[in-house]
């Protein structure tokens, strides 16, 4: 069997490596590695004129929208509160029109963490600007258990609770259209959403790059195939 080729959207940042100080396209390693091990091919997708989104997804067998800085609020209509960070608009015109193609064509899709709050944007949702309790400090990820919702796509991956490494301060507050939740954390934060069939679309909250589990990445993998 042919390994689908899993496309995972990137960083554009200033890096150091050995005498170089550059702009990088950067993703930390633990999500090539969670695409490789649940039987992927990983494809890195830095940031693109928003035009060539739908050309890119049509090259990729599934998409996964990775972690990474605050969305914008006015993309949700929202004026920035106190503890939102500094805009990314290059990443998030990017990466919106990945996610809009990617529903179109209905190519898999997995959103984490940020991506899971871009998916719901997208679909004209809103979001919770800052929660507490979800961050052990600051570069440290916690853990926390979350409940899967009977009946999901993500409870066939995933039935029991489990705990997740887990680095937000924010979250989804009303749902996009079409979505529905599919996990909470026990403070009733939304965990992870998804489409209901024919669609393979999941968005979790945590960040599975940073555990062993690779049950969410795999059923990915497995729609894509």
């Amino acid at each position: 069997m042919t390994q689908p080729l899993i496309g995972v959207s990137t960083y554009l940042e200033q890096a150091s490596w050995g005498v170089w100080r550059l702009p990088a396209a950067l993703l930390p390693a633990g999500y090539p590695r969670l695409v490789q091990s649940a039987g992927g091919i990983a494809a890195m997708l830095p940031p693109d004129d928003p035009d060539r989104a739908a050309a890119t997804v049509a090259r990729l067998d599934g998409l996964v929208v990775a972690g990474g800085p605050d969305v914008e609020p006015v993309r949700y209509g929202a004026e920035p509160g106190p503890r939102t960070g500094p805009p990314a608009r290059e990443r998030d015109a990017w990466e919106l029109a990945l996610i809009r193609a990617a529903l179109d064509r209905g190519t898999p899709l997995l959103g984490i963490c940020r991506g899971m709050q871009l998916l719901n944007v997208a679909l004209g949702g809103t979001l919770v600007q800052h929660l507490d309790g979800h961050v052990e400090a600051v570069g440290v990820f916690g853990r926390h258990p979350v409940t899967p919702v009977t009946g999901t796509l993500y409870a066939s991956l995933v039935p029991e609770e489990s705990s997740v490494p887990t680095y937000h301060h924010q979250s989804v507050d009303r749902l996009g259209d079409g979505l529905v939740v599919s996990a909470h954390a026990h403070d009733g934060t939304v965990e992870a959403v998804e489409l209901p069939d024919p669609a393979w679309v999941l968005g979790v909250q945590w960040h599975p790059e940073m555990a062993d589990d690779t049950r969410v990445m795999a059923g990915l993998v497995r729609a894509a195939s």
